[in-house]
């Protein structure tokens, strides 16, 4: 099994998708486990000086002035998780939890936080046993950051609340630590709050919506390329000399990637001969490059924010190398907050234009020659009509999820707390937005297919008839008269998502950018 080595000095984005996702082992690295002992080190000092020390000696958020004594301090550790372990709703995906529990690691392992090194290595065996804690959908106001989800978490730390084990089934936690060996923590000063307070959750869900994205943006390439050719359009609004002239790269890959889809088509450049003869195509056909290229462009700029982030010990407050410690605001989730809306902004255009391209293969006055709703006996059939319905109802809900959670803020802690991020939620809906994504991208690979397939004495570019093909390998069944549509579309989906389309084409056109 591949193993994650956890040092002190961040990780990345691979990482934290090999453990969310791929269950791979975790382990702390001899730098990181003495970095942890010099930490705590500073911590039991100020521990037994009188002087009261932000999470060390005192209460916490709005309680802060309240200096508690030594024999109350275990208490107060455990009373913050419990307290705090305050989450409503339906669980969280699994890879979720995952990812938050890692990242958390990722921050104690930096030697800020002031973490026993036997805490650290209780966190890396809860996730290594495979013991999922349960997380709920709502709680995180993105400040101090994901502070329920991460309670949640340190809950099961101490074998109090319920996980999910690595059988799916949901038990006591105390009971998982058992019958895993794991002993569970008892927290002492400072332990509690920082097992809590950070940007873990909102960030895991950025990464992986990011990887998901990246591949779904080659995809709406693909697809788009697709309806070029259904749409007898042309080619040469992609040349590389029309790009460079506005100079966006997410906008050259783009075109560069349909470009290559499209070589060597047989039904690109009728537009002029068909029976509608165009000047140009579209804006949903023609501007798919400048659209597709400004979301990669937003991506590679969250990109930069979850590697600014992976490389940051958040807590509040931090041990600092000179043996401070000190209070800050760096838990605050704007940063990743922000990205997360705008990625949620892009989803979204790009399943509108995907939903245009596909309403045009559909309608006979403007889909040059293919027969309407690419129905095999119109009339008699419907064809994909309502194909099209169910793909602007996901459009209309990804505009929906494209409004911002971080443009909303809600005061809490007794006005202690009173500029929140709502990164939380804007992750959240963002993983919505990407799963609607995929299958807005999926109805249009679905109806593409089905129309390139109509033109009869036409040939595809062989990238395009790798994709036929590896569709209908799929079970995907292609033109023919009305059939319960349903299992079909589920199947494309799947096919989109598990990246059966892109390897299919990338067999053909070598990598796509």
């Amino acid at each position: 099994m591949h193993t994650v080595v956890v040092g002190t000095s961040g990780t990345t984005a691979q990482d934290v998708i090999a453990v969310a996702r791929g269950n791979a082992r975790v382990e702390l690295s001899p730098e990181a486990l003495a970095a942890l002992a010099r930490a705590r080190e500073i911590v039991d000092a100020l521990a037994a000086k009188p002087e009261p020390v932000y999470g060390v000696s005192t209460g916490f958020g709005a309680l802060a002035s309240r200096h508690i004594s030594t024999e109350l301090r275990a208490q107060l550790q455990r009373n913050i998780v419990r307290s705090h372990a305050a989450g409503m709703g339906a669980p969280v995906e699994r890879e979720v939890v995952r990812a938050l529990m890692f990242l958390r690691l990722k921050t104690v392992a930096s030697g800020h936080t002031g973490v026993r090194p036997q805490v650290a290595q209780t966190m890396a065996d809860v996730l290594n046993a495979g013991i999922t804690p349960v997380v709920h959908e709502y709680g995180s106001l993105g400040c101090s950051g994901d502070l329920a989800p991460l309670s949640h978490c340190a809950l099961t730390l101490m074998g109090e609340g319920d996980a999910e084990g690595p059988d799916g089934i949901v038990r006591p936690a105390g009971e998982l630590l058992a019958a895993h060996g794991i002993e569970p923590v008892e927290l002492r000063e400072k332990e509690g709050l920082a097992l809590l307070n950070g940007t873990d959750g909102m960030l895991g869900m950025l990464i992986m919506a990011l990887a998901d994205l990246d591949k779904l943006y080659k995809s709406a390439d693909i697809t788009a390329a697709l309806s070029l050719e259904a749409l007898l359009g042309t080619e040469k609004v992609l040349a590389p000399e029309l790009h460079a002239i506005r100079p966006h790269p997410g906008q050259a890959a783009a075109a560069a990637n349909m470009l290559a889809v499209l070589k060597g088509s047989g039904l690109t450049g009728h537009y002029q001969q068909d029976e509608a003869p165009r000047v140009q195509d579209a804006y949903s056909v023609r501007c798919a490059p400048q659209v597709a290229g400004a979301g990669r462009d937003t991506m590679a700029h969250a990109r930069l924010v979850a590697e600014r982030e992976l490389a940051s010990a958040v807590d509040n407050p931090v041990v600092l190398p000179d043996g401070r410690v000190e209070s800050n605001g760096n838990f605050h989730g704007a940063p990743v907050a922000y990205v997360l809306d705008f990625l949620a902004i892009a989803a979204a255009d790009l399943g509108s234009i995907a939903e245009r391209r596909t309403d045009r293969l559909l309608d006979k006055n403007r889909s040059h020659g293919l027969p309407p709703f690419l129905a095999d006996d119109a009339g008699v059939d419907s064809g994909l009509m309502i194909a099209q319905y169910t793909q602007a109802a996901l459009v209309s809900e990804l505009k929906r999820l494209a409004v911002p959670a971080s443009a909303d803020s809600i005061p809490s802690s007794a006005m202690q707390e009173d500029h929140v991020s709502m990164g939380w939620s804007a992750a959240r809906k963002l993983r919505t937005a990407v799963g609607n994504l995929n299958r807005i991208i999926a109805v249009e690979l679905y109806a593409a297919t089905r129309a390139i397939e109509l033109r009869e004495g036409l040939t595809p570019a062989p990238a395009s008839r790798a994709a036929i093909e590896a569709l209908r390998a799929a079970g995907v069944q292609g033109p023919g008269p009305d059939r319960f549509l349903a299992p079909d579309l589920e199947a494309t989906d799947a096919f989109v998502r598990e990246g059966g389309l892109l390897a299919a084409v990338e067999a053909v056109t070598g990598p796509l950018a």
